[in-house]
């Protein structure tokens, strides 16, 4: 029998609603990763946080993609990952508690460890 390894993919996306098919496209990854039986971990920095605030993709959308408010409905569904910058959200003076709940706020360590962990890492 053929021994298998859990292949993961981390994607950081670090470009908010200003910018909808650049904040679009991690999530748009995520999700054909996810697809793909691949654990998937999203890691949002600089202005991409603001992406996580309750209700802020309702109206972003990027060309010929999906509306962001589904793609990040559809990747929390399939179980993806979603972590926060946390000195961006203090930056920005983001409440945590008007985040997802799918997110977790952490700093940089934890992004290299993710970051090792991963077969590939990918940045939009």
């Amino acid at each position: 029998m053929a021994e298998t390894t859990e292949e993961k993919i981390v994607i950081i996306g670090t470009h908010g609603g200003k910018e909808p098919d650049l904040a679009s496209l991690p999530f748009v990854v995520a999700n054909a990763a996810l697809a793909m039986d691949v654990k998937t971990t999203v890691i949002l920095q600089g202005d991409a946080v603001t992406l996580a605030v309750k209700g802020a993709g309702g109206t972003i959308q990027g060309i010929g993609f999906p509306p962001l408010k589904e793609l990040m409905a559809s990747y929390f569904g399939q179980g993806g990952k979603l972590l926060l910058c946390t000195p961006c959200i203090k930056g920005r003076n983001i409440a945590p508690e008007t985040l997802v709940a799918e997110g977790t706020l952490i700093a940089g360590a934890r992004v290299v460890q993710e970051c090792l962990e991963a077969k590939a890492v990918l940045n939009y």
